[in-house]
């Protein structure tokens, strides 16, 4: 198979989908990102672990930054029953989530998509008055600018042999970069979170550079994160871990 091309990786995803969590209908516009499927299920299964395997909809889970592609709460819901919120500050791409969502049955019961109104939040906006998670995940944007995404992407294409395509599933700005990149956008997660320690249990979100743990670390202590754990994760090459706290 050829991974450098995204409509063999879209369909692999499909067929993947379907044959692992009954998902029948999925697709993403074009130029939105493409998410490997193992390494999104494995998130998921951590997560699981965090909570003792717990499933149903009675478990609620907090998803920042859904994308198009809704796919950790299609996983989610259909692996575990876990009911899911996902939170998407780009209208298109809610709207397509929610699409994805109505046209499958077995998960459409499970899961909201909300629209955030404001790219510097992340939990204001989003949960409610009252509201209870049992987890919070979240891939963040990795890159610092659009010229820094650019360049990943052509990195990943010549690593994986492939040729620039007509057609592009490599993500959105809003997917591949904000200001202070991966780092920034976790440390302001970090201190939102303070703000709902109320209103759930574990927050999570995947950390791909290991050298921002330890101001990420640092983070923690100044808003007095009762609990922090950090979970490594490896799908072929590719290496990222989890930063969960909890207040």
């Amino acid at each position: 198979m050829d991974y450098a091309d995204p409509l063999a990786v879209k369909a692999l995803n499909q067929a993947l989908l379907k044959l692992a969590y009954g998902l029948e209908h999925w697709d993403i516009p074009q130029a939105y990102l493409c998410p490997p499927i193992p390494g999104r299920s494995d998130y998921i299964h951590h997560l699981a672990d965090l909570i003792a395997m717990r499933r149903g909809p009675s478990v609620r889970v907090l998803d920042v930054g859904t994308g198009a592609n809704c796919i950790y709460p299609l996983i989610g819901a259909s692996e575990y029953g876990w009911g899911f919120v996902g939170a998407e500050i780009d209208p298109v791409a809610w709207k397509w989530a929610r699409k994805i969502v109505a046209a499958n049955a077995n998960v459409a019961g499970l899961i909201e998509c909300r629209l955030q109104k404001s790219a510097a939040q992340c939990f204001r906006g989003i949960i409610q008055s009252g509201e209870h998670f049992d987890l919070t995940l979240c891939n963040p944007p990795f890159h610092t600018s659009a010229a820094e995404a650019a360049e990943g992407t052509q990195r990943k294409l010549r690593n994986l042999g492939g040729k620039k395509s007509g057609l592009n599933f490599g993500g959105k700005a809003n997917e591949l970069w904000c200001e202070g990149g991966e780092l920034g956008f976790i440390r302001r997660m970090i201190e939102e979170s303070a703000e709902f320690a109320g209103h759930c249990g574990w927050f999570t979100t995947l950390v791909s550079k290991s050298e921002h743990l330890p101001r990420l670390e640092q983070a923690l202590r100044k808003v007095k994160a009762a609990a922090v754990k950090i979970i490594d994760m490896a799908q072929g090459q590719k290496k990222s871990r989890i930063l969960a706290w909890r207040f």
